[in-house]
């Protein structure tokens, strides 16, 4: 087994104990394979030229670079009933009436989002604890949910790679 997937199922454990709001849990973690790794290159590829924007390139060479993939996402949920307004929305009945779609679904309750970043730097601290580079990609998470690889409403990436050079702040 190579360092980066005995490392990414460390952190695949880092994110589903990461602590949840009021105890309970909408992260979904997954794995990547090599060849979902590369689906998900070429998926980062050509939604950058469809939106013609900078970085989709960029950070696909890290992806087909890196030596494994954790996809950590935030499943569909209800807003928690404090009416807190930062979703947008003034009361959670209205955001759970709600919807949108783009790169990400929506909306989302602020603290599941919390949850979601707390599940990431759980992951990301992980990695780093075993001297695993790592990044956290929103582009990945993009490309990984047009694919339809999870049924998070949001999903980030965190490609790993272990050389002598860190590949994903070599810009």
């Amino acid at each position: 087994m190579k360092g980066e997937d005995m490392v990414a199922e460390l952190m695949r454990i880092a994110a589903v104990t990461a602590p949840k709001s009021m105890g309970l849990d909408f992260i979904e973690v997954k794995i990547c394979t090599p060849d979902e790794m590369a689906l998900i290159a070429n998926e980062m590829l050509a939604l950058g030229k469809e939106k013609g924007t900078q970085n989709w390139d960029r950070d696909a060479k890290g992806i087909e670079k890196a030596g494994g993939l954790v996809l950590i996402g935030l499943l569909p949920h209800k807003g928690v009933g404090l009416n807190c307004g930062a979703c947008g929305f003034a009361t959670c009945a209205e955001f759970n009436n709600a919807s949108h779609s783009g790169e990400f679904s929506g909306p989302n309750c602020m603290l599941r989002l919390m949850d979601l970043g707390i599940a990431l730097g759980s992951a990301a601290k992980t990695a780093q604890m075993h001297n695993v580079d790592n990044r956290i990609m929103y582009r990945a998470g993009a490309a990984a949910r047009r694919l339809g690889f999870m049924k998070s409403n949001v999903i980030m990436g965190i490609p790993l790679s272990v050389s002598t050079k860190n590949i994903f702040f070599d810009r």
